[in-house]
Formats: C-alpha cells, sequence, structure tokens
C-alpha cells in the first residue's frame, strides 16, 4: 500500500471510497491514500433501441420503435447518484476488472439496460393507453415530449439524462393492417390533393393569361378605334364631297333627262297630231319604251343614293363611336385628375392640419410654461412680502415694547412719516377763508431792552411753549402727545393766556 495518483480519461470520473471519505467522492484527479479504493465511471452515452408492444384508448395495438440516447449527468449530485446505484454487477457484486484490483472504466452495464428499458416500456405503455391513434399521428411531438419528461422524472434517481429520444413511424402487429390501410388512404388522398392542386394551377395559369390577353386586346383595340377615328373623320369629310358632287352630277343629269324627255314628248305630240291614226301604234311602243327607260334609270338612281346613303349612316356610326371612346377616355383622365387632385389636397390639408396642431400644441405648452413660471415667481414674491411684514411686525412689536405701547409706536410712526405736518396742513387747508381762533402764549418777561433776563431763557421758553403746542394738537385732532414725552396742561394752568380781539374779527391769545 502506498499513495498513488490517478488520472481519469476524458469521458470519465474517478469514484473513490475508503478512509476519510463518509459516501463516495468524485473527481477527475486525485491522490488515493492507503484504505482507500479507486474505480473509474464512463459518462459515455449509450443507445436503447426497442419496439414496444402498446395498445392505445381505443383497443387498437401497434409496435413503436424507438431509440433513446441515455447517460449519466454531467454534475456531482448525478454522478454519485449514478456511482452508487447503477456501478458493478446487478447482485452488487464488483466488476471482475475491480475485484483483481485494476482501475478501468466500469463496462457492465447490462443491468442498466434493462433498468432503463423497463422504465421506458412503463412510462411509454402509460401514455399510450391514455391517448387515441389519431391523437398519436396528429400530436407526434407532444407525446414524445410527454415521454421524455416522464422517463426522465424516473431516470434521476439514477443519476442519468436523457440526450435524445427518437421515435420511429408506427407500425402494424402481425395481423393488423390498419397503418397499411392509413397509408394507403394518405397516398390516394394526396394524389388527389396533387390532381386538384395541378388543375388548380392550370386554371389560375389559364386564367391569368386570358385576362392578360383579355388586357393587351383592350388596349390594341383602344389604340386601333383612335386610329379608326381619325381615318373615319377624313373618309366622312371625301364622302361628303364626294356626295356633294354625286348630287350635281344627279340634278344635273336628271335636268337634262327632263329636258329631253319633254323636247321629245312635244315633238311626238305634234307628230301625233299630224298622223293620229297612223303613228298611233308607233307611239304607244315609244311611249312604253320611253316608260321603261325612265323606271329604270330611277331604280339605279335610286340604288346609287341607297348606298351613298347607307355608306353616310356608317360613316358617321363609326364617328359616333370614336367619338364616344375619345369623350370616355377623356372623361376617365378627367375623373383620375380629379382623384389625384382631391388626394393631393387631402395630403396637404392633413399636413396643414397636423402641423397646425404641432403649432398650437408648442404655443399651449409655451403659454402653460409661462403661466407656471409667473404664477411661481408671484407666489416666491408674496412670500418674500409675507416674511417681510412678518419680520417688520415683530420689528414694530420690539419698538412698540420700547415706547411704552402701541400709542407709543403710532406717535413715532406718525413723527417719522410727517404725519403731524400734513395734518397741519391739511387743517390749513381747510380753514382757508375762515377765521380762525388763533393762540398767543406769552412764556415770560424779557428785559427792558430787549434782551433776555437770563441765558437760560430760550431753553427755558422753548420747553414752556410745547404744553400749549401739544394741548393745542389735541383740542384740535383729538391726539394726545405720549407719556414720556410731555404731559398734558391742565386747564387754567401753565402759561397766561390773553385773548384779544384781531381787526377780522377773531381771536388772538397771549
Amino acid at each position: 500500500m502506498g499513495l498513488w495518483y490517478h488520472v481519469a480519461e476524458p469521458n470519465s470520473y474517478l469514484v473513490i471510497t475508503g478512509a476519510g471519505i463518509e459516501k463516495v467522492q468524485i473527481k477527475k484527479k486525485a491522490f488515493v491514500y492507503p484504505f482507500q479504493k479507486v474505480s473509474k465511471i464512463s459518462i459515455t452515452p449509450f443507445d436503447f433501441s426497442m419496439a414496444l408492444q402498446a395498445m392505445t384508448v381505443e383497443k387498437l395495438k401497434f409496435s413503436l420503435p424507438a431509440v433513446f440516447t441515455i447517460g449519466p449527468a454531467d454534475n456531482l449530485k448525478s454522478l454519485e447518484k449514478y456511482a452508487v446505484l447503477l456501478t458493478g454487477e446487478s447482485d452488487g457484486r464488483p466488476t471482475a476488472s475491480a475485484a483483481k484490483g485494476a482501475v478501468t472504466v466500469a463496462a457492465g452495464r447490462n443491468h442498466v439496460q434493462d433498468i432503463v428499458k423497463g422504465i421506458i416500456e412503463g412510462e411509454t405503455r402509460s401514455i399510450v393507453s391514455t391517448m387515441t391513434m389519431e391523437e398519436l399521428f396528429r400530436e407526434r411531438k407532444i407525446f414524445k415530449e410527454k415521454v421524455i419528461q416522464q422517463v426522465q422524472s424516473e431516470l434521476d434517481q439514477f443519476g442519468l439524462c436523457i440526450y435524445n429520444a427518437n421515435v420511429k413511424e408506427l407500425q402494424d402487429t402481425p395481423g393488423s393492417e390498419y397503418f397499411a390501410f392509413l397509408s394507403r388512404k394518405a397516398h390516394e388522398g394526396a394524389l388527389n390533393q396533387a390532381k386538384v392542386d395541378v388543375a388548380d394551377a392550370r386554371m389560375r395559369g389559364e386564367v391569368g393569361e386570358a385576362e392578360k390577353q383579355g388586357k393587351t386586346k383592350q388596349e390594341v383595340a383602344k389604340i386601333h378605334a383612335a386610329t379608326a377615328v381619325l381615318e373615319t373623320e377624313r373618309k366622312a369629310e371625301k364622302a361628303a364631297a364626294d356626295a356633294k358632287l354625286t348630287d350635281k352630277e344627279i340634278q344635273i343629269g336628271k335636268d337634262l333627262n327632263l329636258a329631253r324627255v319633254a323636247a321629245k314628248r312635244e315633238a311626238e305630240r305634234r307628230d301625233a297630231e299630224l298622223n293620229t291614226e297612223v303613228e298611233k301604234k308607233k307611239a304607244l311602243m315609244e311611249l312604253e319604251r320611253l316608260r321603261a327607260t325612265t323606271v329604270t334609270q330611277a331604280t339605279i338612281a335610286k340604288e346609287s343614293s341607297q348606298q351613298k346613303a347607307d355608306a353616310t349612316l356608317y360613316a358617321e356610326m363609326k364617328s359616333a363611336e370614336g367619338k364616344k371612346y375619345s369623350e370616355q377616355a377623356d372623361a376617365e383622365a378627367a375623373a383620375f385628375r380629379r382623384l389625384k387632385d382631391a388626394e393631393a389636397d387631402f395630403k396637404a390639408k392633413e399636413r396643414e392640419a397636423e402641423a397646425n396642431f404641432l403649432v398650437s400644441k408648442r404655443a399651449a405648452e409655451a403659454e402653460y410654461f409661462r403661466r407656471e413660471r409667473e404664477t411661481s415667481a408671484q407666489l416666491i414674491s408674496q412670500q418674500r412680502e409675507a416674511e417681510g411684514l412678518s419680520a417688520m411686525a415683530k420689528a414694530y412689536g420690539d419698538m412698540a415694547a420700547v415706547l411704552g405701547g402701541p400709542q407709543g409706536l403710532m406717535q413715532y410712526l406718525m413723527l417719522q412719516n410727517n404725519t403731524y405736518e400734513r395734518l397741519a396742513n391739511a387743517n390749513a387747508e381747510a380753514i382757508r377763508g375762515l377765521q380762525p381762533k388763533i393762540n398767543v402764549w406769552n412764556t415770560g418777561a424779557a428785559g427792558g431792552d430787549g434782551t433776555l433776563a437770563d441765558p437760560t431763557a430760550p431753553i427755558r421758553n422753548l420747553f414752556q411753549s410745547l404744553p400749549p403746542l401739544l394741548s393745542t394738537i389735541h383740542d384740535q385732532t383729538g391726539m394726545a402727545p405720549p407719556s414720556w414725552l410731555a404731559q398734558m396742561p391742565e386747564k387754567g394752568k401753565g402759561a397766561n393766556v390773553q385773548v384779544r380781539e384781531l381787526r377780522n374779527g377773531s381771536e388772538s391769545s397771549t
């Protein structure tokens, strides 16, 4: 015993068992240690040829020749199943070469073929017993797929795989001629159908040839008709000229004959008068002769006139037919032109409608985009304005808290916005032309020489003039100054107010 390195052939695998291996180990190449055994299994597919005796659901027996190509599946799980279940002899003994210790590809497949053959026969008979003979013929591919699917599901437990399945033609069992008669029926049907197809093809060829010949004749007839129309017109003109000439000649001849007959009759009448008795018979004979001559000439003239009239009528008929064909061709051409013009007009209008639709669509999209942008901009502007108003309101709240409340904030805003000045201007405009009441406040005495009593007098006088000013504003507008700025003077106190009568009738306070 020693360490050996084994390598499998391309179409085989090594199967190792023994120490350190729980079940079996499948490899392409491996070291084989002491207390381990190795053998080779081939994965080359093998063919099963068999002729199955089956019976359909209609109790019809038949023979089904089939060839299956089956071999171990080339994956480790299937190879393990195949190595464990199907290698060796059918009674479980190793093959002769394996018993002698030789490492060779397992060749004992007779029992494998028996197992596979039994599975195929059983599954095939179970499928055929549920089908009719017509279904076997009509659904050959489905039958083959069912057989492969059912057999493969059974072979999976042995690690085998179906590489190919070829179901040959169904055959009769000894003593049965079902397929023979069916084959004759199909052959006769195919032969009859072939005859029908040949006759049909011949008919289509003859009909097509006749149609082409008819169209060719129609086109040639149209060309000949156009040519005949021109020829008929020329012949009609010539015939009309000939008829006029003949009429003139006949008229002249007739006049001459009448003149001759009249002269001859006049001479005969005079001769008859002279020779009444003698030339009576001769006159009668001459008269009959003249009558016969005249009748013959009239008959000839009549037939000639009739033939000329027939010729004229024929020319007019041909001319009318040519004119009819020409007018029909012109009408067809005009109809075709109108049809093409209508189609072109329809195409143009359709394209114009599509273009108008695209322009309208683009304009609507642009207008929608513009309005959406304007709405977004307006929303953002209003949001910013709202934020500014909110911030301004917050700032005004803080100012109101500093200025002593909303009244102080309002007084501050009025001073900031020159509200008092605008109110004074408005009041002045309101009392213009009236007799206003003028108050003059005297805040104290000045020096006798016109100078102030002390240096602080201007400031003192300024502060002394504020209460009356604010009082006047309060009296006129009802608006009081904030408490932090000044207190309103009580009536009767504060500066000395002297009321004087002015020349215009208004009052003045000093």
